[in-house]
């Protein structure tokens, strides 16, 4: 078995992004010579998750809509309760982003889509999406195709 591994790295622009990067891991499974297999989506970030699903901008602004409606931004988190919190890591940005760590975990940090003939088996009506959370941040995604 084959395991081929590659970074996907982006910047986000806004708090809430829905970034399609299927042609980018298409691209990747045809350089990794994979022809039967799988690929591994994981997000090494915890204010970000990896999803699939149809490309197209009202849902989008649905799944937008329903994430804010879920997890508002405005509830009261204790992760953000900063000047409570003893930080003994040094590792805070200082961000409020308690709501951004719920997201992630709601929706998942990784997904996994079998491969075929070195194509991936999303229909065409599926997107695989990076979504930012806690944006506008520099991003990466990790890629690892397994095969033959």
């Amino acid at each position: 078995m084959k395991i081929y591994k590659k970074t996907i790295e982006f910047e986000s622009t806004t708090q809430i992004e829905f970034i399609d990067v299927t042609d980018r891991i298409q691209e990747i499974v045809e350089g990794s010579g994979v022809r039967e297999g799988q690929v591994l989506v994981f997000s090494q970030h915890t204010t970000m998750g990896i999803t699939i699903n149809h490309n197209e901008n009202m849902l989008i602004q649905d799944f937008m809509r329903m994430l804010y409606k879920i997890i508002p931004v405005e509830e009261q988190y204790s992760h953000d309760l900063f000047e409570l919190k003893s930080n003994k890591s040094g590792r805070s940005d200082g961000r409020s982003n308690g709501h951004s760590h719920c997201k992630s975990i709601i929706l998942g940090n990784s997904e996994v889509i079998p491969i075929e003939k070195g194509k991936l088996m999303t229909s065409d009506m599926q997107s695989i999406f990076a979504v930012e959370f806690d944006g506008a941040r520099k991003r990466n995604v990790l890629i690892q195709v397994m095969g033959m």
